[in-house]
């Protein structure tokens, strides 16, 4: 007698590597055991997903959860919970808390502190500084590191490094693939004259296309000569993307659901500073750029950018006012109701939002629905129409730049290691996340 599996989803549309089609899933142990026809397999448990579309686990590869130093508007617990009800059941968190992290020590107690009380498993981006520069190698190699992250550009906190000599060095000692925010920093200093007080459609004028590209090309080029893998986040022009698309062998890319959805000036009219980011969400030829580098394949992945701010200060008056959005909970139905609108296929939302993260940061049994990998499964209802709510955002922030909007296509189920932690809108079972290992960091023993 084969011994029972612990879980079987049944009758579900499963989206994989090898296509689409009905499937039953078998998971054991929290991984899974064995994918077919499975009717005649014994489980403890069986949960019908007919009529639903089983997805690999998202990964969200850009967040920013604000523990510690900023839990007024996001905690780990906070945010990963916005995750999970969002359909995501992984996150690389940023480097930009107070304190920085940017030493063993400040890593450390960042594993400790979302060890089984965030509710998707995790990573943590190290930033990379000046001051840093001889640890990078070890620290990028430690339990929970997500592999170096670098402002080229300033944002949110104190973790600038805008000059190329303190760039290379970094870049010498990398031996993953490390992560950039791209704004040239001297060009943003010499322009902060067309802000204009009050007037947030000023914000990519200020923050514009030149500023984003010098950095991005400076990033190449040193990466170039000194052989290196970089990834460009959040890239928001047309003439990144047209010059990345000549340096994929050094370079990937991320692009964000509120590039691809939002744009200028609409979105400063109709949000204000709610609509303020950095890099800016510009105008409509960028976008369609965007896209253009999504469906010819450029762009390796989505990444939310999730940076939550309070109410108070995104009221603040512009330029005072707090750059960053929600966006973790968002992106699974955002980006589903792309898909059904024709803009890309499934197959292609899962390269980038499971299979690409898995590929592009050497993840470790994560990215795809394959016998032996994680129990990660984001469910979705790809006919399901819902409009998006401030009252949905599990996030501390509690609002979104989506409030009111009509998608189709809904995350229904979130599994985690294969325990089910949110199933039609509600938690349903209490946080075990872990920690992601990586093949580039494998631990020993």
């Amino acid at each position: 007698m084969t011994k029972p599996h612990d879980l079987i989803l049944t009758g579900g549309t499963v989206v994989n590597q090898d296509g689409s089609a009905i499937r039953d899933v078998a998971v054991t142990g929290g991984r899974i055991s064995l994918i077919g026809d499975l009717r005649s397999e014994v489980a403890a448990e069986r949960i019908d997903c007919a009529g639903l579309t089983i997805l690999p686990g998202v990964i969200d590869t850009q967040v920013h959860f604000r523990e510690p130093g900023l839990t007024h508007k996001e905690d780990l617990e906070t945010g990963s919970r916005a995750a999970v009800m969002g359909g995501v059941t992984g996150v690389f968190e940023m480097p930009n808390t107070n304190p920085n992290t940017t030493s063993a020590e400040t890593l450390a107690a960042k594993v400790a502190a979302g060890h089984h009380r965030m509710h998707c498993d995790f990573a943590f981006f190290v930033g990379g500084t000046a001051e840093n520069i001889e640890e990078i190698l070890a620290l990028e190699k430690l339990p929970g590191a997500a592999g170096i992250k670098v402002f080229i550009g300033s944002s949110t906190g104190n973790l600038l490094v805008e000059d190329d000599e303190n760039l290379a060095k970094i870049l010498k000692q990398i031996t993953r693939r490390a992560s950039f925010h791209c704004e040239d920093e001297m060009r943003l200093r010499a322009r902060m004259g067309e802000r204009v007080p009050g007037d947030p459609r000023s914000h990519p004028v200020w923050r514009d296309e030149t500023a984003a590209l010098l950095a991005t090309q400076r990033l190449v080029t040193l990466a170039r000569r000194l052989g290196k893998r970089v990834h460009v986040l959040h890239l928001s022009t047309g003439e990144e993307m047209e010059y990345l698309a000549d340096h994929k062998d050094v370079a990937s890319v991320e692009v964000t659901p509120h590039h691809l959805t939002l744009h200028a000036p609409d979105c400063y009219e109709h949000l204000g500073t709610y609509a303020q980011m950095n890099p800016p969400v510009r105008d409509l030829a960028h976008q369609q750029k965007l896209w253009w580098g999504v469906n010819q394949g450029i762009a390796d992945i989505l990444g939310s950018d999730h940076a939550p701010h309070t109410r108070e200060e995104k009221d603040h008056e512009y330029p005072g006012s707090h750059s960053g959005m929600t966006g973790v909970q968002t992106l699974v139905p955002t980006m589903l109701d792309h898909v059904n609108a024709g803009r890309l296929t499934l197959e292609r939302f899962v390269d980038m939002s499971s299979a690409g993260p898995a590929r592009l940061f050497n993840i470790a049994r994560k990215g795809r629905i394959a016998v032996g990998y994680d129990a990660d499964f984001t469910i979705v209802d790809m006919k399901r129409r819902e409009t998006i709510r401030n009252e949905w955002i599990a996030s501390r922030a509690g609002w979104t730049p989506y409030d009111g909007v009509t998608v189709t296509g809904w995350p229904v189920g979130t599994f985690v290691r294969g325990r089910k932690v949110m199933w039609q809108g509600e938690l349903t079972a209490p946080s075990t996340g872990e920690v992601i290992t990586f093949q580039d960091a494998l631990p020993q023993g």
